[in-house]
């Protein structure tokens, strides 16, 4: 597995740093040469999050040489006051992704069924606002769900959602719970029980995927 995890201006260090632990403790559990790494759409910088941390992303995102790409929300705050200077929220730090090649870049993953495309909190609403997600089941943070409606997609309840190779987590800790159904899905239940359990995390709500038959009726 080589994972690589998206740093944008604004991010949610949560977001971030919730798989990326799971992902690595996970890599490590197996022995493999599993790897990860942080990166960006325009390549090696310091990236500053929205709440003032800064990670450096050390490669530019490439869907050639990831089967794994994870995309955090943003952090700040969520509405534009009434009176004083504009803001940065969390609408305008996703909106700015979307001038970047972030968009393209992910739509080529997107396009290829090896690629695992995930998401957490409103990472899925910038792909979504980018005009990525039409059709596709998804979750957000439970005050983003709207939006994803008014932009194409379906959003659906549940802690983890999964459509093809489109698998996004709702609000922040859920973070946790996307890594430990990421490990699941590469190395199997036991590593992912194993991490768990390392991390003293109990999984939480409900894993829907776009499988099965159709509800008709009740």
């Amino acid at each position: 597995m080589h994972a690589q995890i998206v740093l944008f201006d604004g991010f949610d260090p949560l977001d971030v740093i919730a798989p990326y632990e799971v992902l690595w403790a996970g890599s490590t559990a197996t022995g493999g040469p599993h790897t990860l790494e942080f990166v960006s759409a325009e390549g090696p910088r310091l990236v500053r999050s929205g709440s003032g941390l800064s990670l450096e992303a050390t490669a530019t995102l490439d869907p050639d040489r990831a089967d794994l790409i994870v995309v955090p929300g943003a952090v700040g705050p969520i509405n534009q006051p009434e009176d004083g200077p504009e803001l940065e929220t969390i609408p305008v730090l996703l909106a700015r992704t979307i001038e970047t090649d972030l968009p393209a870049l992910l739509q080529k993953a997107l396009d290829n069924p090896e690629i695992i495309v995930a998401t957490v909190c409103g990472g899925s609403l910038a792909l979504a606002m980018a005009g990525l997600l039409e059709g596709r089941y998804v979750v957000t943070h439970h005050m983003g769900m709207d939006a994803l409606s008014a932009t194409g997609a379906i959003p659906l309840n549940g802690r983890i959602v999964e459509d093809g190779n489109l698998i996004s987590a709702g609000g922040v800790t859920s973070g946790l719970d996307l890594g430990l159904y990421l490990l699941e899905l590469k190395f199997g239940p036991r590593i992912a029980h194993y991490v768990e359990e390392l991390f003293e995390y109990e999984r939480r709500g409900v894993t829907w995927r776009n499988t099965g038959l159709e509800v008709v009726g009740l």
